[in-house]
Formats: C-alpha cells, structure tokens, sequence
C-alpha cells in the first residue's frame, strides 16, 4: 500500500542524455579507446551506464539524478529514461537499463521481484525506513495515534489527506480510523499538493494540524513535523528501498558493484536532496539541484568511495 505519486513541483521528463566526457579515476572507468566493454579480471567498468527513473517515485528521480551526477564526474557516459515503474523492472531484465535506485521491499514491488528476480540483480539498500505515516506539527501535544481521538479538538476535529486512490487513503480508512476511534473526526480526502498547503499554513501560523503522510518525503525538512507512534501498526511496518542492477551487473561494472553497495542516505540527507529538488525555484532543474546539494554535501562523494574501497 503506496501513498499517490505525486510531484509537487516538476517531473523528470523522459529523456536520454549521453555525455562524452574524460575518464576520472580509473578504478571507476575502463581506459580502453572504445570505451563500451569492462574487464571484471582487471577490475575495469563498462563506462555508459543506463539508468531508469521511475516516473511519480520522487525519491527516485532524486537518488538518479545524484547518481547521474556522481557518475558523470567520475568518468561515465550516463543516459537517463524515466517511464513507469513496471516499465523499467522490465527494461532491466531484458537489459535496457544498467540501473534502478527505487525498489521498495519487502511489499510494495514484490510482484516485480516475483516476475523478474532471476533477470536483475539486487546491488543493496540505499534507505531502510520508507512507510506510511499520520504526521503532526512537532509542537502539538499527540504523541502517538492513540491519542488523537482524546485530543482531536486540539486538532480541530480534523485529519487531512491525500489522494482518494492512494493506498494510504485505503489504509487510513480501512484500518487506522477504526482501529483508533477516529471516527468522529474529519477526514478530508483531497489530493496531495492540496495537503501540503494545509499543512504549510497551519505550521507558519504556529496552529495544530494532523495530515497522514509518509517517508521519505520533502515535507520532513521543510515543515516542523514528526510522527505519531503506531503501536497497533495498522500502517504496516517500514519497507526498505534497493537499488537493483541487471543480471549481469555485477561482471560488466565490478567497481561501480561496490560503490552502489555502500551507497546510503539517511532523513536528512534524502528529505534535504528532495526538497531542494521539488520544492525550490531556485534551481532551473533537478540537474542543478544535484549540483547544489553536492555543494552543500562536499565530502559526500569522498565518504562514499571511503566506504566502498574504491
């Protein structure tokens, strides 16, 4: 059960973009003139990497495009398609991308897994608390969802959501709201961005608001927010996001194996990356966005390759 996609600001249009540049350092790219085959006996990477985005997933277009960028600095031609979901678990098992940043396990893209687990390979978790949530300005005096049916004039009577197909509509009906004797209050179904105005003006006018929500999310570093505990966990528990590879992966990029392996944001890494991407003006691009949070995040790259030996 997913919460609606919906980017609040731009999408990532489906494009592919090859860039030429001059090989970086040459534990990450193959000095061949050809530039197209690697050699796992010499620890050598094919230097063109394919990734798909998946169109709707904001912290995938996110973590691509950093990844983009990282792998444009260290020397390789990337190409970038965004296109649904289904369709780039299918485009890597049958080889059209190199790389996808956004499976949620063990729920939300089991049934992929199911279908094309013998054709892609799982290259490790990048992110290990994606769930749904029911958020609360951080100042307000609920504490865990049991308390909100006590306290909900504190809230104005009022619990403010998303999308009306959205999974985590279905679950906040179906199992929160009766689960914890919410039914007197008023759930407003709506839509996301209509959710997130709401939620910005009760915070700037230092008023009490409860919305259902979920991680990760720009919101969390935007907004003065936390969770409420779910002790009876009718919102199911967290998922964690892979990054998958093709099948053969592993022999045609050894090196880019281990640097995507110890690849991990932690919430204020991700919440900042996205919002600066989907909630600025100030970058003409989720490009430029990257090249900002980098900035503001100078060891990141050198952390990184620390971590993965490389």
């Amino acid at each position: 059960m997913t919460p609606a996609r919906t980017t609040t600001r731009r999408r990532t249009a489906a494009v592919a973009t090859a860039a030429v540049l001059g090989l970086g350092l040459s534990a990450c790219a193959s000095d061949t003139e050809s530039g197209d085959s690697g050699d796992a006996s010499t620890g050598e990477d094919e230097t063109s990497v394919s990734i798909g985005i998946p169109s709707g997933w904001d912290e995938g277009i996110a973590v691509s495009h950093l990844w983009k960028a990282i792998l444009e600095d260290e020397g390789y031609d990337v190409e970038t398609q965004t296109a649904d979901i289904g369709i780039v678990f299918t485009g890597l098992a049958g080889g059209d991308f190199d790389l996808l940043f956004d499976a949620w396990l063990p729920i939300t893209h089991a049934s992929y897994l199911d279908e094309y687990g013998d054709d892609v390979s799982d290259l490790g978790v990048w992110y290990d608390d994606a769930k749904l949530t029911v958020a609360v300005n951080e100042d307000s005096p609920a504490q865990s969802l049991e308390d909100l049916a006590d306290m909900a004039d504190e809230y104005g009577n009022k619990l403010v959501g998303i999308e009306a197909g959205a999974g985590l509509t279905k679950v906040t009906q179906e199992e929160v709201i009766p689960t914890y004797g919410l039914e007197d209050m008023d759930y407003t179904i709506s839509s996301t961005p209509a959710m997130l105005a709401e939620l910005k003006g009760a915070t700037d006018s230092g008023e009490n608001i409860a919305v259902t929500l979920w991680r990760p999310h720009w919101a969390y570093d935007e907004f003065p927010v936390r969770d409420l505990e779910d002790p009876e966990g009718t919102l199911g528990d967290a998922e964690e996001i892979h990054t998958y590879g093709a099948g053969d992966f592993e022999d045609r990029y050894p090196t880019l194996t281990k640097l995507v392996g110890a690849f991990e944001l932690d919430d204020e890494q991700l919440f900042s990356l996205e919002n600066m991407m989907f909630n600025s003006d100030e970058y003409s691009d989720e490009d430029a966005a990257v090249e900002a949070w980098l900035e503001e995040n100078p060891t990141f790259v050198d952390d990184l390759k620390e971590a993965a030996g490389v």
